[in-house]
């Protein structure tokens, strides 16, 4: 039965249908706790049997385990109302639906690293997706690409037993008759980049040239094109071993083309990494004691803080690796750092945890008490939920130095540095 806009699931109010498969369907709902739109993937009824259901749960596993700023991470996995649901950031729109409006050959070429980055890391992994295509790329803010949908994955082993799963036109020919490697995501993510300069999709027999190769040898050179070419073979010994091969080759030929359209020597006055290294070190002095600004973003390197939800230059969820904390111990669904003292999550509205001690450990970090007037345990600034008594803090907090309010959230800013909110991870500009 599909849900109604408005209808309650738990913590989420349903907004609208977005898409609709044969076995899930995916809505935009509103988390009402975090005051975020998510995208929900719900399993239909009729397909509730315990392959499908195996198969989803394995997609949650699958896409909490692949950290990556280009592969859509999961917010939340469990069942609600007797409905499997997967909660995941909702995006603008897929990279089929950017497809059908013109591309600048900087934009391909930024989409393209984007997404054949996000598929080395499945392969580096020994995950194969298995259903790459353009409307499993979803397109965020800036044009930032996410690899989703892992749902006919399977994992890498000596022996590889798979279904034929994937989509007709896409699917290589190995995968239509259920041996799929790591070359038939090779070839399916090829397929997708040749659409994506071209406007064309290849079919069988997949000879070579192509329709509109002249199209794509002009947009990105003879050397990338060859590249694309070596990926589409139909047979798999020809391909690329696997997509982090593929990246390796893609990203010395950009490099490659980069240096030999930029011969003259650049002015380093006008070399903007220049700029943004003195803007990082201002930064740092002014902010990185008072909210812990010493670790870098695992994807543009800007100082960031685990107080953070997003990295407040490039937008990427989460900014930080597992496992870099000042606490002793990591919340195990958003790997942040928690006191032992602490009975939940302070961070993510986590699971409890089995405290070590009743004692509560001072901390010069703490500046304010829980609202709860039952609770008034001692917080620290930026924390979202009270490690207490698991209450949300209601108090907007204010950033030391700035009289700046995100227009969302409504808690401290600076935009003279940040682009995004740290704090509810939307664009400041916006």
């Amino acid at each position: 039965m599909a849900l109604k806009a408005r209808q309650k699931l738990g913590k989420y109010r349903i907004e609208r249908r977005i898409s609709e498969g044969p076995i899930a369907a995916v809505y935009e709902a509103v988390d009402t706790i975090h005051g975020l739109h998510v995208a929900l993937k719900i399993p239909h009824e009729s397909s509730m049997s315990e392959h499908f259901l195996a198969d989803f749960k394995r997609e949650a596993r699958l896409a909490q385990r692949l950290e990556h700023p280009n592969i859509l991470p999961i917010r939340d996995a469990s069942f609600i109302a007797d409905r499997f649901v997967i909660a995941m950031p909702l995006g603008e729109r897929s990279l089929a639906s950017r497809m059908r409006r013109r591309l600048s050959t900087e934009s391909a070429l930024s989409l393209i690293e984007q997404a054949v980055a996000a598929v080395a890391h499945a392969h580096g992994t020994n995950v194969i997706h298995c259903d790459i295509k353009p409307d499993n790329f979803i397109l965020f803010e800036g044009e930032r690409l996410k690899l989703t949908d892992f749902g006919f994955s399977k994992v890498a082993e000596r022996t590889l037993k798979a279904s034929g799963s994937g989509t007709v036109g896409y699917i290589a020919p190995e995968q239509a008759v259920g041996r799929p490697k790591f070359q038939s995501d090779v070839f399916s993510l090829g397929l997708v980049i040749y659409e994506l300069l071209s406007g064309y999709l290849p079919e069988w027999p997949y000879d070579w040239p192509p329709p509109e190769v002249k199209r794509v040898r002009e947009k990105v050179g003879a050397k990338l094109t060859d590249w694309l070419r070596h990926a589409i073979q139909v047979r798999p010994e020809s391909r690329y071993k696997n997509a982090v091969t593929m990246y390796r080759e893609f990203k010395r030929l950009r490099n490659g083309a980069v240096k030999k359209r930029r011969r003259a020597r650049i002015n380093h006055a006008d070399d903007p990494s220049l700029w943004q290294t003195v803007l990082f070190r201002q930064f740092r002095r002014k902010y990185g004691k008072s909210i812990e600004a010493r670790y870098r973003c695992r994807h543009c390197a800007g100082p960031v803080s685990e107080l953070m939800q997003s990295c407040p230059w490039c937008g990427t969820e989460p900014p930080l690796d597992r496992h870099k904390s000042r606490h002793p111990a990591d919340c195990p669904r958003c790997h942040r750092g928690v006191k032992t003292d602490w009975h939940y999550c302070a961070w993510c509205y986590g699971p409890g945890f089995e405290v070590e001690t009743t004692r509560r450990f001072g901390d010069k970090r703490y500046s304010t008490r829980c609202q709860n007037q039952t609770c008034r345990g001692p917080l620290m600034p930026f924390m979202r939920y009270c490690p207490w008594c698991r209450v949300k803090t209601k108090r907007p907090w204010k950033l030391p130095g700035s009289t700046t309010r995100c227009p969302h959230c409504r808690w401290g800013v600076d935009t003279n540095f940040w682009h995004y909110c740290p704090w509810c991870t939307k664009a400041l500009d916006a």
